[in-house]
């Protein structure tokens, strides 16, 4: 049973393959994830991960852990922090912050949280979902 308060984890090394994937699959191909000459002109000083490949890990987290299988996303904010680069390991955290009954099914909403692995907030936000049936 979900409660209040319970989280849950998960992580990803972020690799080149899962840039270049995201960018074919998604059709954003950003010189600023794509090239790296391009990048170093930037204020990053070189290739940065798409943003929504950490999003990724997010729905990944919600569900594949907490609540889990089954879970209907409702929506999601999020605020990019910090930028992720290829190679860092980025974890995703779910925390529980509320729980409301409805008559046929019930709304949890979700603190969500990414960071690197030197534990920097790369990515915040907070999700609203249904639950899976228990």
């Amino acid at each position: 049973m979900l409660r209040i308060g319970q989280e849950g984890f998960f992580y990803k090394y972020i690799s080149e393959q899962d840039v270049e994937l995201f960018a074919e699959v998604s059709g954003d191909k950003n010189p600023l994830h794509l090239d790296e000459e391009y990048a170093q002109t930037t204020r990053f000083r070189g290739r940065i991960v798409h943003g929504m490949i950490g999003a990724g890990i997010i729905s990944a987290a919600i569900a594949g852990v907490l609540p889990g299988p089954g879970t209907i996303y409702l929506n999601q904010t999020l605020n990019f922090e910090r930028p992720v680069r290829i190679g860092d390991r980025v974890t995703a955290r779910v925390k529980v912050l509320k729980i409301e009954m409805k008559k046929t099914f019930n709304l949890a909403t979700l603190e969500t949280t990414c960071v690197n692995q030197d534990n920097e907030v790369v990515i915040s936000g907070r999700a609203l979902v249904i639950p899976p049936e228990e």
